[in-house]
């Protein structure tokens, strides 16, 4: 089967949409980062420090996502490229990579939307012990 420009092309509105995704998530983060450090500055309790260990685990999560993603969407454009230049068996090797690097970014997403909930669960074991 043939690879053609298209083909590649189709991963650019899923991967502009996922970087919006993965920024929202950061965003979100960093915001709860500065308010557990106000908090922690007053009280450096137990729970804020399970916290602060999730939050961090899942910015590097996070950073892992947009890398994986970014190198996807840069290797769909040398994919394209490859195509254009009549280098089919490059751009079929760059493409299949860009699979493969944008699965392991949604495979971060999903570790990192678990670990979101057990962040909940901190929470909610904390006020079940008051």
């Amino acid at each position: 089967m043939a690879l053609e420009i298209s083909t590649p092309a189709l991963l650019f509105p899923a991967i502009s949409l996922l970087f919006l995704s993965y920024t929202n998530r950061f965003l979100h983060l960093s915001a709860l980062v500065r308010n557990l450090h106000s908090s922690w500055s007053e009280n450096k309790d137990d729970l804020l420090y399970a916290q602060i260990t999730n939050l961090r685990q899942r910015l590097v999560l996070i950073r892992w996502m947009q890398l994986l993603g970014a190198i996807s969407l840069f290797l769909c454009v040398v994919a394209m490229l490859s195509i254009i230049a009549s280098l089919a068996a490059i751009g079929s090797v760059a493409f299949i990579v860009a699979l493969l690097l944008m699965a392991a970014s949604l495979a971060c997403l999903a570790r990192e939307i678990t670990m979101s909930g057990g962040a909940l669960e901190i929470m909610l074991k904390a006020m079940e012990g008051d």
